[in-house]
């Protein structure tokens, strides 16, 4: 359980410095080197400033790349043949995009930060992981809830209406695929611990109603240093504002770390004209000291990820 964890640590350790590239705020100075590091992919279209590699610094709420100009107001969201908007970032077929939520964490809806209702043992979990910073994420783990959409180069939704599944693919991550299922099933009574856990779908009218349970304890769930147990419930809804907008919003029960629910959102941007490519993590990660942390304990002999 993630509750003992926090025994182990004896000591506090503190990060020398800025966090790194891979699916971190980048070093100072580094910001304006990302055009040439594979961020602004797509150029083609609106381009924005990224993390230096491909991580959107300020996606929420910016239209353009700073100094272009006024914004130009988004076109309305795609719809479907049966009226209801699509997830995926552009129209099949015509357009393509990826989704993004950028170098950002879960806000209330006026972007003030959270008071998040911890019990005292979640809590102190919290600030070891502030001092620490050894995120399994930044180690090639899968991350699910909100922190599967603020990883590097963003995630492709897949609707397939005729097989009643939704997928999500994202690409900074270890390359891997979270399935919602929409056809009506209940959560199975005996669930195997997992990354993404099990979700189910349905629609309240334009916006995608996500209910997840079944999770493991092996993931950081957001960008920020919540810790959650295995009875981490989410409720998830994203809701395509217009066609370069959707907007997430996420409710966290979890009775064994938390006293009470707690909510927050963010915005996911669209990306235009950018694809999935192959991301092979360890080859790719460009800020290698992310997988070991600053803990004394980490074999520091290997390049391989632990």
């Amino acid at each position: 359980m993630v509750r003992h964890s926090v025994l182990g640590y004896t000591a506090v350790l503190v990060i020398g410095g800025a966090v790194f590239a891979f699916g971190q705020a980048p070093p100072p100075g580094q910001a304006g080197t990302a055009a040439g590091q594979r961020g602004q992919r797509g150029q083609g279209g609106q381009t924005f400033t990224t993390n230096g590699n491909g991580g959107l610094v300020d996606a929420p709420g910016q239209q353009g790349q700073r100094g272009r100009g006024p914004a130009v107001p988004s076109r309305p969201a795609p719809r479907g043949p049966d009226g209801r908007v699509t997830l995926g970032a552009a129209v099949q077929g015509r357009e393509t995009g990826l989704w993004i939520g950028g170098i950002t964490n879960l806000t209330n809806a006026d972007n003030t930060p959270i008071k998040v209702p911890y019990q005292p043992w979640a809590q102190a979990v919290a600030q070891d992981r502030r001092q620490n910073a050894f995120e399994p994420h930044t180690r090639c783990k899968p991350s699910g809830g909100p922190r599967q959409f603020l990883t590097p180069y963003g995630v492709e939704f897949l609707e397939l209406p005729e097989l009643q599944r939704i997928f999500i693919f994202d690409v900074g991550g270890p390359h891997t695929v979270r399935i919602i299922y929409m056809d009506g099933r209940p959560h199975p009574k005996k669930i195997e611990p997992s990354y993404y856990g099990d979700n189910i779908g349905h629609w309240e009218g334009d916006t995608l109603v996500v209910d997840s349970v079944g999770y493991n304890e092996k993931f950081w769930f957001d960008r920020g240093t919540h810790p959650h147990t295995e009875q981490l419930h989410l409720i998830e809804r994203f809701t395509r504002v217009d066609f370069d907008n959707i907007k997430y919003e996420v409710t966290v029960d979890d009775p064994g770390a938390y006293t009470a629910p707690w909510s927050g959102q963010f915005n996911l941007r669209n990306v235009p004209n950018d694809e999935l490519f192959e991301y092979v993590c360890q080859d790719n990660n460009m800020a290698p000291v992310l997988m070991i942390g600053v803990l004394e304990s980490a074999d520091r002999s290997s390049p391989i990820i632990p």
